[in-house]
């Protein structure tokens, strides 16, 4: 969730801060189920909607249950994020919680020092991960920012960012979401092809699902070609 570490996330007897909390979820609460959001619309109401009729909304709530059902309640959804597995390769020893991007390893392809193709497709996997686990609006940190820690993206990918950005969201391929996201794995059929890795995350919106995927390669323009997220894919279109 999108709260910070020495907070909690307040549950609500209803959707808005004018009913009382009846629960709290902690900061980092995992496999909360999402029953359904208010204001409530399907993906074809979303779609026929403009611009203007969007922004008019009021802030969007979510009931929310823990998978054991002993609690449950109104939350705001600008507060929740995906859960994913935390679980990256930082370095030598036991993997760590993403708690800092920027200590990433930066995964070199080529030279002396270059990863195995294994390591190389595991660490494309955590990276999409860590991505995904960062992209947090309640902390202010979004993919789409070209001031984003340099760890994910590829020269040319950051240079797009800042020269034309995306019209949705790159994570979930719209600019609205009711739903939920799968763990990031390599391509079942093709992780890695002549360099380039391929890793898949289902994305469930709004009762329709779709593959996104990540392509990542290492970066020609850096010292030992780290490996960097050159473009991601949604049904019918990618970017950049």
């Amino acid at each position: 969730m999108g709260v910070a570490p020495n907070d909690v996330l307040n549950v609500r007897m209803g959707p808005g801060t004018n009913y009382p909390v009846i629960e709290t979820f902690a900061h980092d609460e995992r496999n909360l189920q999402q029953i359904t959001c208010v204001p409530f619309y399907t993906m074809a109401h979303f779609s026929a909607m403009t611009e203007a009729e969007l922004d008019a909304l009021p802030p969007r709530w979510c009931l929310m249950r823990t998978a054991d059902l002993t609690k449950a309640g109104w939350v705001a959804q600008r507060y929740l994020i995906a859960d994913f597995d935390e679980e990256i390769l930082f370095g030598d020893g036991e993997p760590q919680e993403v708690m800092d991007v920027e200590k990433i390893l930066p995964a070199p392809t080529t030279g002396a020092q270059a990863w195995s193709d294994t390591d190389l497709v595991e660490h494309a996997r955590g990276l999409v991960a860590a991505l995904y686990e960062y992209d947090n609006p309640a902390l202010g940190q979004s993919h789409l920012d070209p001031a984003a820690p340099d760890v994910f993206f590829s020269t040319e990918f950051r240079e797009a960012l800042r020269s034309r950005p995306p019209g949705a969201d790159l994570l979930i391929g719209a600019q609205d979401f009711q739903g939920r996201v799968s763990e990031p794995v390599p391509d079942p059929d093709q992780p890695m092809f002549r360099g380039m890795i391929t890793i898949n995350v289902e994305v469930e919106n709004f009762g329709q699902t779709h593959t996104a995927v990540f392509r990542l390669r290492g970066d020609t323009t850096r010292p030992d070609a780290p490996l960097r997220i050159f473009r991601i894919e949604h049904d019918g279109w990618s970017y950049p």
